[in-house]
């Protein structure tokens, strides 16, 4: 699931647990979301363990985003 497919289907709430994991905000989201901004490799790493989380307690409504889709160079994850 990409990030904005992720945001347009998880709950206020569920997006607001995504940015506290992260220390981030929502808005954050939105941008990595819309593809404004890039997320850092450590970052990256961060919203994928959140988003599967998350995912976990929503009873199959959600799917952790892949770290390599909020990177500007996925292959620094090969």
């Amino acid at each position: 699931m990409m990030m904005r497919e992720f945001m347009r289907a998880a709950n206020k709430g569920e997006r607001s647990d995504v940015a506290a994991v992260c220390d981030s905000s929502v808005g954050y989201l939105y941008q990595l979301a819309g593809r404004h901004r890039f997320a850092s490799a450590y970052m990256a790493l961060r919203l994928e363990e959140a988003t599967r989380d998350v995912a976990e307690r929503s009873d199959g409504r959600l799917q952790a985003v892949p770290r390599r889709s909020l990177v500007r160079h996925p292959e620094i994850f090969d």
